[in-house]
């Protein structure tokens, strides 16, 4: 006869274990410890097996869908629920899987699930990636990962995180007013998930299906400094009261027109004064191919004055702070500003702007755009090409990096001469 609640409560413990059959091979056994614990009772190949299905516990009231299922994991099981896994059994049984095989794999499944969090396998694409990407780069990726997006998912199976809620964080972004971070998030998540397919740890990309959700700004160029522009700039240089190593880091910035990260991550073992050369390596290059910038004259004599104050260091520009980072773009900004050029209420002009500068006057002064986006280390389509071209029109840039750094001295003066290219290669 099938069991009751009522059944199941009256019967007490006695000195040896009691067998109360519900049918279909389930049963309960009550000990004398007083425990009342479900067994289910099968055949596989003629052989008698015993499964523990759970432990009995009354129906409770006002329990909602959570509780109820926190419940089920512990394997506390009322009869309803009892009886539902013995269908479950039943099925399993006869495929020839044994239930207790079939919830160890279950449970071996649940942890690889909360193994391969999010984070978990964000960090991991990022441990993959961190060797192509420049340290600034990697930085980015890092902060904004952990400061927006794995507070909100990172402790999700990466296999349950869903289009809902990685578009709650990029909306979050953008609420903020950073459209292209939430762009980037969006593009950072979407090539986790990509690379958690490509490990059999997701299904799909959900990233993939915020496209278009994010509107792009309207990227504004920074304008180049003028001609009177730059004789105002090299003027309140000369008066800047702050630190001469960010004096000399400005004028460097104009001089080489090297991208900021460039400058500020630049290490003495890079530059060879004697041969007025500066190699950047590889992989402190955005576009990860090393890079030559000939010195100019007087790029020579600011590196050797700044290496009587920071010579005996590894970096050009240490950070005051903490001296094993280097300067913060941060600093060369707020200089800027300070003199006026950059902030509310002027040019807009920031640190990066000099890389227009040099490239707007050197094409309007008709040096070949071939040198000059050379020198500016712009992208190189040809990657054959892009695998020797780092001393390409070498002796061309020379020539041009010394008539720029002679035509900004002018400019100081007053004048804007410039030699043509061909005599001064003579």
């Amino acid at each position: 006869m099938p069991l009751t609640d009522a059944k199941i409560r009256n019967t007490k413990p006695g000195d040896k274990p009691i067998k109360l059959t519900d049918g279909g091979g389930l049963y309960l056994e009550v000990r004398p410890t007083g425990a009342k614990l479900w067994r289910y009772r099968y055949r596989i190949a003629g052989k008698e097996n015993v499964f523990a299905v759970g432990e009995y516990v009354q129906a409770p009231t006002g329990e909602t869908k959570e509780q109820a299922q926190a419940r089920r994991n512990a394997g506390m099981l009322t009869l309803a629920e009892a009886r539902a896994r013995r269908e479950e059994c039943r099925a399993l049984v006869k495929q020839g899987i044994h239930p207790a095989h079939q919830r160890q794999a279950d449970r071996l499944a649940i942890h690889a699930e909360s193994a391969n969090t999010f984070e978990a396998v964000a960090r991991e694409w990022i441990a993959k990636k961190k060797p192509t990407w420049t340290p600034y780069y990697l930085r980015q990726v890092e902060r904004f990962m952990e400061a927006d997006v794995f507070p909100k998912i990172g402790k999700h199976p990466i296999r349950n995180v869903t289009a809902a809620q990685l578009l709650e964080i990029v909306k979050a972004i953008e609420g903020r007013g950073a459209e292209s971070v939430a762009l980037q998030v969006r593009q950072w998540a979407s090539a986790v998930f990509r690379y958690a397919v490509a490990t059999l740890r997701a299904d799909a990309d959900p990233a993939a299906a915020l496209k278009g959700a994010i509107h792009r700004p309207k990227i504004e160029h920074r304008k180049p400094l003028t001609r009177d522009q730059i004789r105002a700039f090299i003027k309140a240089l000369e008066g800047y009261a702050g630190y001469r190593t960010t004096v000399i880091a400005l004028r460097l910035m104009l001089l080489t027109f090297v991208r900021t990260v460039e400058l500020r991550g630049a290490r003495w073992a890079e530059i060879d004064l004697d041969r007025a050369e500066w190699r950047i390596p590889a992989e402190r290059m955005k576009m990860r191919e090393p890079h030559i910038v000939p010195l100019s004259r007087q790029a020579v004599e600011l590196l050797r004055e700044l290496h009587t104050y920071t010579g005996g260091r590894g970096m050009l520009f240490p950070n005051y702070r903490n001296p094993k980072t280097c300067m913060t773009s941060t600093t060369l900004n707020r200089a800027l500003e300070r003199m006026g050029f950059n902030g509310k209420d002027s040019i807009g002009f920031s640190a990066h702007g000099f890389r227009a500068t040099a490239s707007t006057i050197l094409n309007e002064i008709g040096f070949r755009p071939d040198v000059i986006e050379r020198q500016l280390a712009h992208a190189e389509r040809n990657k054959v090409r892009a695998s020797y071209n780092q001393a390409e029109y070498l002796e061309e840039r020379r020539a041009m990096m010394q008539q720029w750094a002679d035509l900004i001295d002018e400019m100081a003066k007053g004048g804007d001469k410039v030699t043509p290219i061909k005599q001064a290669a003579a």
